[in-house]
């Protein structure tokens, strides 16, 4: 019986001890309870690395930003539930009365205002997103709150910042005024399903490119009435001649007033002159550097290159007016620069090129150099190379063992290749690739 009692003493001692060795490791002074450092954060991806051409070439296009969502409250992250609300059943995760967060999922058209907000139409949505560019703010026209929405594809912004708006299962243009307010419609029983749209503010047309027409439909931008149409309806997307078209996307307006439309099924670009008359085309089926498959987007810069956003071949290529390849960048990806269906693109008056892509949906912002720009950039180079050369000269010929040695060191030093010296200006040939 004492040999019982001694037993059960020792397990109760046992059992104290393992208790207070509990206790002491987890006490907030012990080493066990120490937090680990936190990880190291992931290197930041060097952007200003994504530029096209390449160095040594003078850079004409480089990356800046991109855009998918609304920024996260985070004010609503992390909110804990307070025991009434624990009581009743409702947690921070299922709380209905939380703002749901919007992302682009289809994003397809793209325009600029004044202020240089960004208006992306997404019909999988059924909203219109407006990004401010420089901070990321988001604002929504929503459909069944600000307008019915069934299938918005095309925007484009008028020269009173009138935002218009193409539907392709309503048939008809939404026009709406710089307060975002709904203010008429056009369209109906004349467009069948309307895509691309495009606003030649100087001879005051509307351009609307219908799939289901296979037409272009021109309407006056004041009257918003009906004026005329380019291209033969009803031919079930069969035509292939010249001024004809197969399912055309969009279309885009230059300076000049001529009318670029990309014809996406004949996989080319049609031009056209202000009258409808047509003037020339370029492009085939192919994967060659200037041929197309499935061209979408498409947009004109200041210095009236012709750009085109190829969904299928996930690529963005740069024309002359005469329809000759300048550059092309992309292929399929996720970095900056790389493209997954891409469809959409405008240029603004900043010379910011914006694209939409369907399968990540999200927008891509580049910058253009234009050709002046790069024209400044070529004479500094030159001027730098001169410079040294006249230093070589003056600190002992180019004969002498000291000079020897560094007389390709302009050209080194510069970024500009021996054979670069010796051609015209990047400016001169409207090149934004050399």
């Amino acid at each position: 019986m004492l040999e019982h009692r001694h037993s059960l003493k020792g397990s109760r001692t046992a059992v104290a001890l393992l208790v207070a060795l509990i206790m002491v490791a987890t006490l907030p002074g012990s080493a066990s309870s120490k937090k680990k450092a936190p990880a190291p954060a992931p290197a930041k991806m060097d952007l200003s690395r994504f530029v096209w051409p390449k160095a040594p070439a003078i850079t004409r296009i480089k990356f800046l930003d991109f855009f998918s969502a609304e920024k996260r409250d985070s004010t609503n992250q992390k909110k804990k539930s307070g025991w009434m609300d624990r009581m009743a059943g409702v947690s921070a995760e299922n709380d209905k009365r939380t703002r749901p967060h919007f992302e682009l999922l289809t994003p397809f058209g793209l325009a600029v205002d004044s202020k240089g907000l960004l208006y992306v139409a997404d019909s999988k949505v059924g909203a219109i997103f407006i990004f401010n560019p420089e901070t990321h703010d988001v604002q929504l026209l929503k459909h069944g709150v600000d307008a019915q929405f069934s299938s918005v594809f095309g925007l484009a912004i008028d020269d009173n910042d009138q935002l218009l708006v193409t539907d392709g299962n309503l048939h008809h243009v939404l026009v709406f005024d710089p307060n975002h307010k709904l203010r008429v419609r056009f369209g109906e029983g004349i467009l069948e399903e309307p895509s691309g749209i495009a606003i030649d503010t100087e001879n005051r047309f509307i351009y609307v490119a219908d799939t289901g027409l296979d037409q272009i439909v021109v309407f006056d931008a004041d009257s918003f009435k009906p004026l005329r149409t380019i291209g033969t309806a009803g031919k079930q997307h069969t035509l292939t001649t010249p001024g004809d078209f197969s399912k055309p996307t969009n279309v885009a307006v230059d300076q000049d007033g001529n009318l670029y439309v990309s014809d996406t099924m004949n996989n080319r670009v049609e031009i056209f002159d202000a009258d409808g008359k047509f003037i020339r085309t370029f492009g085939k089926n192919g994967d060659g550097p200037g041929d197309f498959q499935r061209p979408k987007g498409i947009a004109v810069d200041v210095d009236g290159h012709i750009w085109v956003a190829d969904a299928m071949l996930c690529q963005l290529k740069v024309f002359t007016a005469d329809g000759q390849l300048l550059m092309a960048m992309g292929g399929f990806g996720l970095l900056p620069g790389q493209f997954q269906a891409v469809v959409g693109l405008t240029i603004d008056k900043n010379n910011r090129v914006f694209t939409t892509e369907q399968l990540p949906g999200r927008v891509q912002m580049f910058r253009y150099i234009t050709n002046a720009e790069a024209q400044v950039e070529y004479d500094r180079r030159k001027a730098e190379v001169e410079f040294k050369r006249q230093q070589e000269k003056t600190s002992g010929g180019a004969n002498s063992p000291a000079a020897a040695p560094g007389a390709n060191a302009p050209q080194q030093n510069s970024g500009v290749k021996p054979a670069a010296q010796k051609q015209a200006p990047p400016a001169a040939p409207n090149s934004p690739s050399q």
